[in-house]
């Protein structure tokens, strides 16, 4: 178990290496100088030449790598050009407001898709199921930003019920929670309904309803318990999933999260932040990763011997 753990810490420290130069070196293939980019286009020569040497923006491609790999290690990612604050505290600061919007999300997700799959499951081929088949395939297939926009025109616009944007109220997250829930409560209702539907013939059901077992404790506790893996796998690679959802459901919500700050500082050309913000996400997105691969190991004794 140690030396699996250890493997896969190897392999997690490679992943955010290779995340850290394609963010490097992708922002700086985009066209366009940040110190113009913050100065303006009408800016004197001279005080641009000068924001770029402040910046270390006037070195060679090779010795900024360098510089950015020597300081990430360090978590110093540099200053914001526009907000004038270092990087790394702008993204802790709105980290917040996004893991906020990712855990209610994926609690919406998780509640609905276990009650709606287990409510399938237990009538196959009837209307339930068709209806939550159907929903299924409609709220993955449907782009994230339409049922956004969507959203506010109903319950903002029309029926005055929500907020459209920010954060000002507990009511303003409702709208991007069930926007960025959707896709994952598709995902996990058809884990369920599948999974349920695999076990609910098992010996092992058959014999808790022979003993005279109630129907929720055989599908809630005896049949339930055995389709957990693959649902509990799925779920938490899908939660890194919500914060790449995050920066659309943020734009079109002005959520002031991460997503949003890194939409805002892609377009000003803010290296570091966008730098701090990726790195940030993709550290998150790894440690989901290894502790769901670790508890995988935990749940599976197939698994946990092969390791």
């Amino acid at each position: 178990m140690l030396r699996y753990a250890l493997r896969r810490l190897a392999i997690s420290v490679l992943v955010l290496f290779g995340a850290a130069t394609v963010v490097f070196f992708a922002m700086r293939a985009v066209s366009g100088d940040p110190a113009t980019a913050v100065l303006g286009p009408d800016a004197d020569p001279s005080a641009v030449e000068a924001l770029r040497r402040e910046y270390g923006l006037d070195a060679s491609l090779p010795v900024q790598y360098v510089q950015f790999l020597r300081r990430a290690v360090t978590l110093d990612f540099g200053e914001s050009f526009r907000l004038h604050d270092a990087a790394t505290n702008l993204v802790l600061t709105h980290l917040s407001a996004t893991a906020a919007l990712a855990l209610t999300a994926f609690a919406i997700a998780l509640v609905l898709g276990f009650a709606l799959g287990t409510l399938a499951a237990t009538r196959p081929n009837g209307v339930v199921d068709r209806v939550v088949s159907v929903l299924s395939m409609l709220t993955q297939s449907l782009p994230t930003f339409w049922v956004g926009i969507m959203l506010i025109l109903v319950f903002s616009r029309f029926l005055h019920l929500l907020p459209s944007s920010g954060a000002a109220s507990p009511a303003a997250m409702v709208m991007p929670a069930v926007t960025l829930a959707l896709p994952l409560l598709s995902v996990v209702l058809r884990l369920v309904r599948s999974g349920l539907l695999d076990v609910l013939h098992e010996d092992y059901v058959v014999t808790a309803r022979a003993k005279g077992l109630s129907e929720t404790r055989v599908v809630g506790w005896h049949a339930m318990r055995n389709m957990l893996i693959p649902v509990v796998t799925v779920a938490g690679l899908e939660f890194g999933s919500l914060l790449g959802g995050a920066v659309i459901v943020e734009t079109v919500f002005a959520w002031p999260g991460v997503g949003r700050l890194m939409t805002d500082a892609i377009a000003a050309r803010d290296y570091s932040v966008v730098q701090a913000c990726v790195i940030t996400v993709a550290v998150i997105f790894i440690v989901i990763n290894l502790l769901v691969d670790l508890l995988y190991v935990r749940l599976d004794p197939r698994v946990r011997e092969s390791v």
